[in-house]
C-alpha cells in the first residue's frame, strides 16, 4: 500500500464541498456496535496522543555514545566488516548482554 502525503493549508478557506461534508458529518447519528463501543470516562482517560507515543518511543530508542576500548585485533576484524561495522558491534554487544550465560562466561 502506498503512502499518500498531502500538505494542508489550515489558513485557507474551506470549499463549499468541504463545508457540506462537515455539515453532513455533524448531522450523522452515531452507530455504536462491537467495533465502535460506547466508552466510559475511565476508558477515554486512557487515550494518549499518538505524537506523545512516538516521542516516547524515539527517546527510548535513542542511541547513546559510549567510549569502548578494543584490542587492535578486534578493531581490524570489526573494520573488515565494512561500512556500518559500529552498528554490527552494537548488535553483538546487545546480544551478548541479553544472553546471561554468555555474559557470565565473558566475565571470567
Amino acid at each position: 500500500m502506498a503512502t499518500i502525503r498531502k500538505k494542508i493549508d489550515v489558513s485557507a478557506e474551506l470549499t463549499a464541498e468541504q463545508l457540506h461534508m462537515l455539515k453532513e458529518a455533524e448531522n450523522t447519528e452515531y452507530v455504536f456496535d462491537e467495533d465502535n463501543p460506547i466508552l466510559s470516562r475511565e476508558e477515554l482517560a486512557q487515550f494518549r496522543r499518538v505524537s506523545e507515543l512516538i516521542k516516547e518511543e524515539r527517546e527510548n530508542n535513542q542511541k547513546q555514545n559510549v567510549t569502548l576500548r578494543l584490542s587492535p585485533r578486534a578493531v581490524r576484524k570489526a573494520k573488515s566488516l565494512g561500512k556500518g561495522y559500529t552498528s554490527i558491534l552494537a548488535k553483538i554487544v546487545e546480544k551478548a548482554l541479553d544472553n546471561p550465560e554468555l555474559a557470565e562466561l565473558l566475565m571470567k
